[in-house]
């Protein structure tokens, strides 16, 4: 388990970390959550789905409790935010 401070959110299901992270031998900042997967900024809700995010996440504390692979330089792993699993608080978008 490991915990970085959340410092840019690209879209509502892409962010970038403070302190980067290493895996496998690789390195990055950008982190790509399990469990839910949010509308591109160009579709309907993309938008509001970044501004969640913001709310939720940005210069906060999140964990990292297992990552699964590194797809297009960003980190897919499990996050967790207060406790949660950051996918509960997107029901809408649930994969």
């Amino acid at each position: 388990m490991a915990t970085f401070t959340v410092s840019h959110i690209v879209d509502g299901d892409t962010f970038d970390v403070a302190e980067g992270w290493t895996w496998n031998g690789q390195r990055g900042e950008r982190i790509r959550p399990t469990g839910y997967d949010a509308p591109e900024l160009h579709e309907f809700g993309g938008l509001a789905a970044k501004q969640k995010l913001e709310r939720l996440i940005l210069r906060q504390v999140v964990e990292v409790r297992a990552a699964h692979a590194i797809d297009r330089g960003r980190l897919v792993c499990d996050v967790y935010c207060n406790g949660h699993n950051l996918a509960d608080y997107f029901p809408e978008f649930k994969t």
